[in-house]
């Protein structure tokens, strides 16, 4: 099969109003080998593609432009957008990610910063910046994005958007840009809960043995990490959880081990050495621009020593074990998806580190256990949205996008 046939340019579809993709980013292909109109259970699903995801033909440029001038044209479509093409989607464009995919915010230092729709003002959220704001604008029905750190959940919780990170592995994340494999997950964005599911049909398979949740599970120490506003934003569904699959069960995902601050700090400390291991030598050779910000963190990742890393690799095997035998199946655990709505686009540098490690405390719970975790739109505050997660046992993925969509239909 020739990939790169049903590839198109379009002026038509040139416009992008909220920056959501890349310079040059708007094109079409066409569903794999059945045409303009394709038939599969993805017909008539247009979706856009992280600048992180290869697309055969054409240059991954991973939110840099010195990435882009050291490398070529992918030879090959990633796995996970050649999956959604044979199910019959239609790809619109390369959307801007935050650079190297290492940062939450979505503000990229190169190419700006893509408009919250539903939010706006203020930040989009990141790493998957562009692929959630032309979700949420409108451009396009889903989106495929990475989740290492949250770069699903945070701005799927920021613009409004149904969002999955998937089990650790479950996806499969060739042709892909690593950041931190033992993290990397290939996730996507959608406006209503059916869309995610069907997108999640054609990626995930079938899940291995997951049971329907029947019981409650509550992050306690999450959800104090939340803003009390938030808090009491996101209490009905809680309330709703509960008198649904009765009375939740408490649970304090960051005990023992120091609280979730202290967790989020390994997993950073993880990170850090696999992001140098992966992209080390291509940062001593090429001595690439970076923004400020991203320049301060993999400064910060060199000086990393290995000592620290491999104790923090043996305190998250800890981790991990105590969390999935407490999800047994069945089960389901409730938290904030971030702290709060999005921060504002004026806000200073220290507010939005400080702001990025309360988030990073939350998203870090699935992120070394590797478990899946799905955001849903249900809650609003201040006029913006307000994300509330799910994080079900591994490879629960089909049964939590199930139930979510099942919740998302409750009656307000």
């Amino acid at each position: 099969m020739n990939e790169t046939s049903g590839m198109t340019e379009t002026s038509s579809r040139d416009r992008d109003p909220l920056g959501a993709f890349v310079p040059g980013g708007r094109f079409e292909i066409g569903p794999e080998g059945v045409g303009p109109h394709g038939v599969g259970p993805l017909a008539g699903l247009d979706v856009a593609v992280k600048d992180i995801f290869d697309i055969a033909g054409r240059v991954t440029g991973c939110g840099n432009p010195d990435w882009a001038r050291t490398h070529g044209p992918a030879e090959r479509h990633a796995a996970a957008v050649a999956s959604l093409l044979q199910a019959g989607a239609r790809v619109v464009g390369k959307a801007v990610t935050d650079e190297l995919a290492y940062s939450l915010n979505g503000q990229n230092f190169h190419y700006g910063t893509p408009a919250n729709s539903n939010a706006p003002g203020r930040i989009p959220g990141g790493s998957s910046s562009g692929s959630a704001a032309a979700v949420a604008g409108g451009l396009c029905d889903s989106a495929l994005g990475s989740d290492t750190g949250g770069s699903i959940r945070v701005p799927a919780s920021y613009c409004g958007l149904y969002g999955l990170r998937p089990t650790h592995g479950r996806v499969d994340i060739a042709g892909v840009m690593p950041l931190a494999p033992s993290f990397d997950t290939v996730g996507w964005f959608a406006r209503e809960a059916e869309t995610l599911e069907a997108v999640g049909a054609v990626l995930l398979g079938e899940d291995p043995a997951a049971a329907a949740p029947e019981r409650l599970l509550v992050a306690e120490d999450a959800w104090e990490l939340a803003e009390p506003a938030a808090r009491e934003a996101l209490a009905p569904w809680r309330e709703r959880l509960e008198q649904r699959l009765g009375k939740a069960e408490a649970l304090r995902p960051g005990e023992p081990g120091g609280g979730l601050g202290e967790w989020m700090l390994r997993f950073r400390t993880i990170q850090a050495g696999e992001i140098w291991q992966v992209h080390g030598d291509w940062i001593r050779e090429t001595r690439p621009g970076f923004g400020p910000e991203i320049a301060e963190r993999f400064a910060w990742v060199e000086s990393i020593a290995e000592a620290e890393v491999a104790a923090a690799r043996e305190a998250r095997a800890e981790f991990s074990g105590r969390l999935r035998e407490r999800l047994a199946p069945g089960s389901v655990l409730l938290l904030p998806t971030a702290p709060s709505i999005a921060p504002r686009l004026d806000a200073d540098a220290e507010s939005l580190r400080q702001h990025r490690g309360h988030v990073l405390s939350l998203t870090a719970i699935a992120g070394l256990s590797g478990l899946p975790q799905v955001s849903l739109p249900l809650a609003r505050l201040e006029g913006c949205p307000l994300g509330l997660s799910l994080i079900g046992p591994a490879g629960s993925d089909r049964a939590l996008l199930a139930f979510a969509r099942q919740l998302a239909s409750t009656p307000g």
